[in-house]
């Protein structure tokens, strides 16, 4: 194995789950969030020759946010989303997957929850999920405000549908 794939493999090794749950707190979804992270190593593995060393988190960050709005962008996906069968992750991800704050935050609009996932649990900047996200950064501010106003109603309500 070259220097390159051991490089390689030993960051995905270490940020693969990092990146699923990203991908999960994305799109609500154990599969969609296992393909979004498969796609985005896939293009992080072509372009690992390229990606300054120190930014391949950022730089797979942002792979993984795009190819989640190019999905969604879809017209199968909203069709498919309507349909789909419950689940049977297992014992370690149902844990995640039950708490109210991973409930509530689901109930965001699309949007709200992809701007306080990057601003809140990723710890980027304005700018910088602005950049990621191609909106202004005025617009950042406002989902972000109005999706914490939502999250902090429903988790004082109880109530993950009212965000």
């Amino acid at each position: 194995m070259s220097a390159h794939d051991e490089a390689f493999s030993g960051f995905v090794a270490a940020r693969r789950p990092h990146l699923l749950r990203t991908a999960f707190a994305l799109c609500g979804d154990w599969h969609r969030a296992d393909d979004l992270v498969q796609t985005s190593l896939l293009k992080l593995y072509a372009a690992w020759r390229r990606v300054e060393p120190g930014s391949e988190e950022a730089y797979v960050r942002t792979i993984l946010v795009r190819a989640h709005i190019d999905q969604t962008r879809r017209p199968w996906w909203k069709r498919e989303r309507s349909g789909d069968l419950p689940e049977r992750p297992g014992p370690a991800v149902q844990v995640e997957e039950r708490s109210e704050l991973f409930d509530a935050l689901q109930a965001l609009p699309e949007m709200q929850r992809k701007v306080v996932v990057l601003r809140h649990w990723l710890q980027l900047s304005v700018a910088e999920t602005a950049r990621e996200l191609r909106i202004s950064e005025g617009t950042v501010k406002s989902h972000s405000s109005r999706g914490l106003t939502a999250l902090r109603a429903c988790l004082e309500s109880g109530d993950a549908s009212r965000a």
